[in-house]
């Protein structure tokens, strides 16, 4: 459950009981051992349980799932509502395929005794039972831009029931391009006086600010923590090697690491995949998440890194943001981001909900320039730590890559493919 709270966790003295929720709703918060609220929960459920537009700020890892999750159940429960039917009532758009499943995995724990049917669409897999479970019924659609397109398309489902819309990692969706698309499913629901509309995002750019007035009505600002770009619980340092050094560089640090659970962060590919077979070479139980990755499997490797049977996962930026995996003890950016917001999302992945955590940049030939803006962004100076490169240990080489039949011949594409099982109507 991504809003499980260590020992440490810094939380209000809002209880959840003392909010107007049905005893269903309320009964698995209980299970879920939600008794205080975070300070985003604290803010920002109270206007959105009257119905009110918010739009939230707050850094990853603090709660924002359940603040929204809480007020559609709310919603899709009470007298108010239009009441079940085959069309979504509620509709949640994520930007990664990751925080479409998180998401989802929280809706059904905290609302598994309400009633309510809550599916998933987004792509990679499962295209025709995605469809067709959508099709039968749904409640609440949690999805990806792409596949919540392709399926509205199609009439698979329409949007003019929607009673809660939530749009969530906000600025990431800029990030990725996804703008256009959420305009055009922002079109096909009803109009702002007749929805209620709840945006949330670890930062708040202008353009964000201006979708959000775009697309809500009378919205309700919420920003936690906004004069602090990152925690005062991760301890940031910054090394200066050249290129050669840093992998042997990461091996030392890695290897002083007890018991860690460490995400090495890379900005490309090519160079994710050879430093985790360099890893793998040198003794350290590591995979690669990338976006190259099948989903199938990507979601394996998240399970097996969250339960500790992977102690380093290097990845991407595909895995910054929105994804929950407690206890991860440090975060080293082998590269630094090329976008300084995107340093606050991946040392985010450590220190969630009060925990602590360290955070550890290589600042080298090819990224160094981009720490002065990143500084910037975070208000503060990253102290430098010292290293000998004659003290760096030698290597063993990965084994070559092996390519595969599919390499030889080209590889190939499978469309998403399933006949039209299109309706209309309510």
């Amino acid at each position: 459950m991504s809003e499980t709270r260590p020992a440490e966790t810094v939380l209000t003295e809002q209880r959840f009981s003392t909010f107007e929720l049905d005893e269903r709703i309320q009964l698995g918060l209980k299970e879920a051992a939600f008794e205080f609220c975070t300070p985003i929960q604290a803010r920002t459920l109270p206007l959105a349980l009257e119905g009110r537009d918010v739009a939230g700020q707050a850094r990853t890892g603090t709660g924002k799932t359940a603040a929204f999750l809480l007020a559609i159940f709310k919603r899709l429960l009470s007298p108010e509502s239009v009441g079940p039917g085959p069309n979504p009532r509620a509709i949640v758009i994520a930007p990664t395929r990751e925080l479409a499943i998180q998401i989802h995995r929280d809706a059904e724990q905290l609302g598994k005794h309400t009633g309510l049917r809550t599916l998933l669409a987004y792509g990679g897999v499962d295209y025709a039972k995605q469809r067709d479970s959508i099709a039968d019924g749904v409640d609440l659609l949690i999805g990806t831009p792409g596949r919540l397109i392709d399926y509205l398309k199609q009439d698979i489902y329409n949007l003019r029931h929607i009673e809660v819309v939530v749009l969530d990692e906000a600025d990431r969706m800029f990030d990725l391009g996804f703008i256009k698309d959420i305009r055009f499913l922002f079109r096909a629901m009803p109009g702002v006086e007749k929805r209620q509309t709840l945006m949330f995002s670890a930062t708040f750019p202008l353009k964000v600010t201006e979708l959000a007035y775009e697309h809500m009505r009378d919205v309700q600002t919420v920003r936690i923590e906004e004069e602090q770009m990152t925690t005062e619980r991760v301890t940031q340092v910054v090394y200066y090697p050249a290129n050669r050094e840093k992998l042997p560089l990461l091996v030392k640090l890695l290897r002083k690491m007890v018991d860690g659970h460490v995400m090495v962060f890379i900005n490309t590919r090519h160079m994710a995949d050879r430093v985790s077979r360099t890893l793998k070479a040198n003794g350290f139980n590591a995979a690669m998440l990338a976006g190259n990755v099948p989903q199938v499997k990507r979601q394996k490797l998240l399970k097996r890194f969250h339960d500790g049977d992977i102690d380093v996962l290097v990845a991407t930026d595909v895995a910054a943001r929105g994804l929950h995996i407690p206890d991860v003890s440090h975060v080293i950016n082998f590269d630094l981001p090329q976008e300084a917001a995107d340093y606050v999302h991946r040392i985010g992945r450590t220190a969630r909900l009060g925990a602590t955590g360290d955070a550890i940049s290589f600042a080298c030939e090819d990224y160094a320039f981009h720490l002065p803006e990143i500084e910037d962004y975070i208000e503060m100076s990253l102290p430098v730590e010292q290293h000998d490169p004659d003290d760096l240990p030698r290597l063993e080489r990965p084994p070559p890559v092996k390519k595969t039949e599919g390499d030889r011949k080209g590889g190939g594409r499978r469309g998403g493919g399933g006949g039209n099982r299109g309706r209309r109507g309510r």
